[in-house]
């Protein structure tokens, strides 16, 4: 199998899945059987530097020895931006592919993984517009804002989270500028990117997701988050303009600002987690040919399927 074309492999899903498993698993595999492999990062999050406890990123020495890509390459005032990391994620896969082994991408955020496992475009950015909206939106807030949208492009305007401040901006942008809609949605017939592509799914039932879900929440408070997002704070997590707003991060600087609770905190947090994995599924749903898989995956299957 030496000679065979490298595979683009993603494992996609919602948090708490066990995606980081599944991919350490399938690296492995493909090592055994004569390729290499190398794993790529698609959780915008886990780009950071130090938001570790509050993403469940596997530690450097957890890793089994695989290359790992994209992890820890932002500071927390660096904004996150799809189109920039498209460009980047690429690269580092078509550097992968050169070295005749497998890439295999990782991660639940659906834009980020979609602009790279399909032939997604984005259109261009207007600064001086995009500073115009960013004033706007400080001054009247993400429901103007919206309404705004919602006059000049319904169709984005019906597919962005009302809460997604930073996205409602660029649709904006996009829309003013008179582009061609807005690039943050999964097209209606994608095209891969690359051939070969194997796309893998890991579902948990949804019952007994959200207890997964609960469960890893208290954990993350129990080993440090509030601590993490102390020193980050101190780094300037609260300036920047995508890390800021993770979910967990959020409600840890709201515990230290006094605002919540611990246990108001924890509870926000298991309610957008929850939340955002049902949005991470819709999404995921709609991706052709997905190969949906279970934690408890057999993994050389997987890949004997694939070839």
């Amino acid at each position: 199998m030496t000679d065979a074309r490298p595979r683009l492999w993603a494992v996609v899903g919602a948090t708490g899945t066990g995606k980081t498993a599944l991919s350490l698993d399938l690296a492995e595999r493909l090592r055994d059987i004569g390729r290499g492999a190398e794993i790529v990062n698609a959780d915008a999050m886990q780009l950071y530097r130090g938001m570790d406890v509050g993403t469940a990123k596997l530690p450097p020495q957890a890793r089994r020895g695989i290359p790992h890509h994209l992890f820890d390459v932002l500071a927390v005032t660096d904004e996150a931006a799809v189109a920039v990391y498209q460009v980047r994620a690429r690269g580092v896969i078509e550097e992968i592919f050169a070295r005749n082994a497998d890439a295999v991408l990782v991660g639940g955020s659906g834009l980020y993984v979609s602009s790279v496992v399909f032939d997604f475009a984005f259109p261009p950015r207007d600064d001086a517009l995009r500073a115009r909206l960013e004033a706007d939106l400080a001054r009247d807030g993400g429901e103007r804002l919206l309404a705004r949208l919602r006059e000049r492009d319904p169709a984005s305007a019906a597919r962005i989270d009302p809460r997604n401040d930073r996205r409602i901006v660029r649709a904006l942008e996009v829309a003013l500028s008179g582009a061609a809609g807005y690039g943050g949605a999964l097209p209606a017939h994608p095209r891969l990117w690359h051939d070969p592509t194997t796309i893998l799914g890991v579902h948990v039932d949804r019952g007994d997701l959200v207890v997964r879900l609960d469960a890893r929440v208290e954990a993350m408070w129990r080993d440090g988050l509030v601590a993490e997002a102390e020193r980050l704070r101190d780094q300037g997590l609260e300036r920047g303009a995508t890390a800021r707003k993770a979910i967990g991060y959020q409600q840890a600087l709201a515990q230290l600002a006094g605002r919540h609770s611990e246990a108001e905190a924890i509870a926000q947090t298991q309610a957008l987690t929850r939340r955002y994995a049902r949005r991470q599924v819709s999404w995921f749903r709609r991706y052709p040919g997905i190969r949906w898989t279970t934690p408890s995956h057999d993994v050389a299957g997987l890949v004997a399927d694939a070839r």
